[in-house]
This record gives C-alpha cells, structure tokens and sequence, in this order.
C-alpha cells in the first residue's frame, strides 16, 4: 500500500468546506428543500419523477413490464428529475420524498393520493396493486423478497462504496479502491453462485428481484457502470452474463432503460414520457437538451 499524509479526524465533525468530487455540488449534510418548486402533474394515474440511474431503471422497467402484460392502470408520466442541478431539493420533489433522492411515485388512481418513495418501496408497491411479478407462494414470495432486499443492502457498498471512490472522488485512495472492490467481487460471486442454480434470483421465474438487481449488477457486467468491467474481471461471472442478456432480450427492458436517460447515445435517450407513442417519437428533442 501507498503511503499517504494520515488523517486525523476532528473531535467534532463540521460542514466547512466541499467534499470534493463528481457531486461535491449536491452534497449536503441537512435534509429539507432549498427552493420552491412544485412539480408537474400529467394525465395518467401514475406520476413518476425519476432519472435513469441504476434506480431510476428499476421503476421504469417495472411500469413497462406491467404494461406489457396489459395492466392499463400502470399508464404512466415519467418526469426528468436532472440531480446535478438540484432537481430533488424543490419544494415538490421534496413532499414526495423527503430523502430527497429519485425516484419518487405518486399514484394518483384513488379518492386520496399516494406517496412512494424508495425504489424497492415501489417496486413492491406497484407488483401488489397489480398482482404481478411478486410471487404469491410464501416460499417463492420470501426468496424473492430476500433478493429484493440483498439489493438494497448490497447496492450502496457497489455504487457508493466502490463506484465513488473509483469513479468520482477527487483523487484515488487506494485503501477504499481495494476495501469496496473486494466486497464488489464478494457479491458478484454471491450473484453467480445463485444463477447458477436458478434461471432468475427467485426461481424459475421473472420477479422484481431481478428488476431491482439487474440495472446495478447486470449493469456492472456490461461494462455500463463506471467504465470498471475490465478493472473487475466481470467476464468471470458467466452465469451473470447468460441472466443479463436474457433480461436485455425483453422489450420492456429495453423502453425502460431509455426513460429519463439524458447520456449515451440519443438513440437510447427518452428524456421524458408521457404516452407509450413516445418512444417512437423523439421525445427527447421536445425536451430538450442534457
């Protein structure tokens, strides 16, 4: 190991300077809005303010499988929510999420509206209200379940463990690089191992298990994740692999990826969507740009 100028913390710890970093600009140790910004209401009985993060994904992809099965009631608005520009600190963002990060729900289909925040909150909530992609056995209900929340325990080491300190922090520790890529590899080998017993996390079927892991992990494989495929040696999870490309085989996978996209290929990017006839119709250019 390198060495490096220690650091000794302060007795108390004080917000005096920026972090440093990709999202330095967003950083902040208070919760609660810092302007007033209400938020725009479409047509349908779902409103979605979202980006398409890894998260962002898991919701998207969701409403356009629920979709494609013919739950009409899964029509949705899907609103650009940029955090880089502090987005989900508006007034609006932040009564429907008071954590303040995307992507955030509002089902307005009944008498009173709905708030869900959270993206495994909401997948659950939308696979309940439709009856779908959420197994009904309690063995196969509580393995998916068990999946569902390995990823939203595991995630936060994957993205702000080692995709910070790989991809965003101001300079590299070698330390947290080598801490957060071993643990990476630990849950790529757990992903693997149960893949290959099973043709999906839950079982023999397609759940909100793999909704929700597939955008981090899947991801990671294919190299859309902070440019660290080759760093990671991800071509050794084979059975990660076959998983993934079976889920990108699916259309509904496909249009959900592209909702709230803004890099890449413009090709892939729907900034915004408000009617399934959008992804045919350049919603992007009426947007507007990055």
């Amino acid at each position: 190991m390198t060495d490096n100028n220690e650091y000794v913390p302060p007795k108390v710890w004080t917000w005096n300077k920026a972090s440093g970093g990709q999202f330095a600009n967003i950083n902040r140790p208070i919760a609660g809005p810092t302007h007033d910004k209400e938020l725009p209401v479409g047509k349908h009985p779902l409103q979605l303010y979202s980006l398409a993060t890894p998260n962002g994904q898991k919701v998207t992809i969701m409403l356009e499988e629920l979709l494609a099965l013919g739950h009409t009631g899964a029509e949705y608005d899907a609103w650009l929510i940029k955090i880089g520009d502090g987005d989900q600190f508006g007034s609006g963002f932040v009564d429907v999420n008071p954590n303040s990060k995307i992507p955030a729900l509002m089902d307005r289909s009944g008498d009173k509206p709905v708030r869900v925040f959270e993206s495994g909150a909401i997948l659950m909530y939308l696979a309940e209200k439709f009856g779908a992609f959420l197994p009904t056995d309690p063995a196969k209900r509580a393995e998916c379940l068990s999946w569902l929340f390995w990823q939203m325990g595991s995630a936060p080491y994957l993205g702000g463990g080692f995709g910070h300190f790989y991809a965003y922090a101001p300079f590299k520790i070698e330390y947290a690089i080598d801490r957060f890529a071993m643990e990476t590899k630990r849950q790529l080998d757990v992903l693997d191992r149960r893949l290959g017993e099973s043709a999906y996390l839950g079982g023999d079927d397609y759940t909100i298990a793999d909704i929700a892991v597939f955008p981090w992990y899947g991801g990671l494989v294919k190299g859309w994740q902070y440019g660290a495929a080759e760093f990671l040696s991800v071509d050794d999870y084979k059975n990660i692999h076959r998983w993934a490309d079976t889920i990108l085989e699916r259309p509904a996978v496909v249009r959900g990826r592209m909702v709230n996209r803004v890099n890449g290929d413009p090709a892939s990017q729907l900034h915004e969507r408000h009617d399934a006839s959008d992804f045919d119709t350049k919603t992007q250019d009426k947007v507007g740009s990055n």
